[in-house]
């Protein structure tokens, strides 16, 4: 069973959860741990001869330790490149949180040091009429990691995202500033200074804004010892 499982959750969609995600799986597997990730539910898909498949789950199929097939990883995959309960509709097919539930659950009984479940866009992103994502996590008990993306708003976002995490019942673990534009956002320094004081959890890391973004480079941005302390 994996020993340490965490959602990885954003302030927003476009915020580099899955390459925040990639570098702290690498970080892991640097520290020689074995690492298992998914990403539950994936529009954006390509069509491929081998199935639909999402470049965001191919990257963490690339970055874990143990090998996983595709469907393991990205069980639910949809083609159009909108908001998953949108997509779904559009091809006809009913997600549900028990569903997405079932598909971790059969991921956490696997051996392994660490496990990402990365969501979609941010906390609040619907699954259906009546579900939202965030109730994957709140049935699993699983701690919450947060990507905040340096930008104009960052602050209210964080902490709005901190806010609901915590009245669901669950913990922030971490959260990693990730710079998602080239040039740094106005007042950066204070920016970051004020999340460090309110947000209430650890900051396992500032990530640099780089051209090609490498999760193995972005990786030694990273702390990631605060989620395994407990």
């Amino acid at each position: 069973m994996a020993k340490k499982s965490f959602f990885v959750t954003g302030t927003d969609t476009g915020v580099g959860k899955t390459m925040v995600s990639a570098a702290i799986l690498e970080s892991a597997k640097a520290e020689g741990k074995r690492t298992l990730a998914m990403k539950p539910i994936a529009s954006g898909c390509e069509v491929t001869a081998d199935g639909l498949r999402n470049e965001d789950a191919l990257a963490l199929q690339k970055a874990i330790t143990e090998p996983l097939a595709y469907d393991l990883i990205n069980p639910v995959a949809l083609e159009p490149a909108i908001a998953p309960h949108v997509a779904a509709a559009q091809a006809g097919r009913t997600v549900t949180a028990q569903r997405l539930i079932g598909f971790c659950r059969g991921l956490q009984i696997r051996p392994a040091d660490l496990l990402l479940v990365e969501g979609a866009g941010g906390w609040r992103v619907p699954l259906n009429d009546r579900e939202t994502y965030a109730a994957l996590p709140r049935e699993l008990g699983m701690p919450v990691i947060l990507v905040v993306a340096l930008k104009l708003g960052c602050i209210n976002h964080a902490l709005l995202t901190a806010e609901a995490i915590r009245a669901d019942g669950l913990e922030v673990a971490g959260w990693v500033a990730n710079r998602v534009e080239s040039e740094p956002m106005t007042c950066e320094q204070e920016t970051l200074n004020y999340l460090l004081t309110h947000l209430g959890a650890p900051c396992l890391g500032v990530l640099p804004w780089l051209e090609s973004a490498d999760p193995v480079v972005l990786s030694g941005y990273l702390k990631i010892d605060p989620l395994f302390e407990n």
